[in-house]
């Protein structure tokens, strides 16, 4: 019996229409950083150990959301909140994770979750 191939992590793709205007937000607000391969088309950006690439008016419909696992979504979202990002929820404590929601320019949804609060009644 062959081993099975392990798989090395995802990095969701997301549909983008206006490529400078997506990456102002994910580099400039969000704090992620570009690849020198990256074009106006497809590029892959990163902050940490989270990557998403982004493809102008291609790859999917749009709209997507992504769950992205934090450190600290309270601190995250204080963070954001004090560079102007629009909040599309603030931090709930939910059973699987503290998360907020974040919206890009093009609609994508952001989940960023950090571990649950102790002690908190979860939704």
């Amino acid at each position: 019996m062959s081993k099975p191939v392990r798989f090395e992590g995802a990095q969701p793709i997301l549909r983008v229409e206006n490529m400078q205007a997506s990456l102002d937000f994910y580099l400039n607000k969000l704090g992620f950083k570009n690849v020198d391969w990256g074009t106006d088309d497809f590029t892959s950006i990163s902050r940490d150990r989270a990557a998403l690439y982004l493809c102008r008016g291609g790859q999917g419909r749009g709209a997507a959301w992504v769950w992205v696992g934090v450190e600290d979504a309270d601190a995250l979202h204080e963070e954001l909140k004090a560079k102007g990002v629009a909040i599309r929820m603030p931090p709930t404590n939910f059973p699987w994770a503290l998360e907020c929601h974040i919206e890009d320019p093009d609609g994508n949804v952001l989940r960023l979750g950090s571990e649950p609060r102790e002690g908190e009644c979860a939704k």
